[in-house]
């Protein structure tokens, strides 16, 4: 008996179901929200693959887009000066989150209310600047000098 047959059926389905739709969701929201949006969409459709005929119809051409989206970020020294920039101005924001916290005078709200989260969204916010740029960096190594995407 192999590892997968000893979890119980509706246990690795529920799972499945739970993973790739959780990334799913927070890669849609991370395309608008500082993170890796389309890495977490393909991770979620490819999770989703197991179990959907539409998720592996769907993964190709979405990591296709991820990729084709990466070599085009990695095309010109401005896109990477300023993807380089974005992903340094996310990290600074979890700095700043985390470390001030005093409340401005024209807070409207109660005092408690100010930057809500600390160092746990401080930390998420660095942790997405971290992804951002090894992501910059996986782009660059991969796509700057091949001229086409490589599989």
């Amino acid at each position: 008996m192999n590892r997968t047959e000893r979890i119980p059926a509706w246990l690795r389905r529920t799972g499945i179901e739970v993973a790739g739709w959780s990334l799913v969701i927070l890669g849609v929201a991370a395309l608008v929200l500082p993170g890796p949006g389309l890495l977490m969409v393909v991770a979620g459709l490819a999770v989703l693959s197991l179990r959907y005929a539409w998720a592996h119809r769907w993964l190709h051409p979405v990591k296709e887009r991820a990729f084709r989206a990466a070599a085009q970020g990695v095309q010109t020294t401005p896109r990477i000066a300023v993807a380089v920039s974005g992903g340094l101005a996310v990290m600074a924001a979890g700095v700043i989150w985390g470390l001030w916290r005093q409340v401005p005078h024209w807070w409207p709200l109660q005092d408690s209310w100010w930057l809500p989260g600390g160092w746990v969204t401080g930390g998420t916010l660095i942790a997405s600047g971290v992804i951002g740029l090894a992501l910059i960096v996986y782009s660059y190594v991969r796509f700057r000098h091949s001229g086409s995407s490589r599989k």
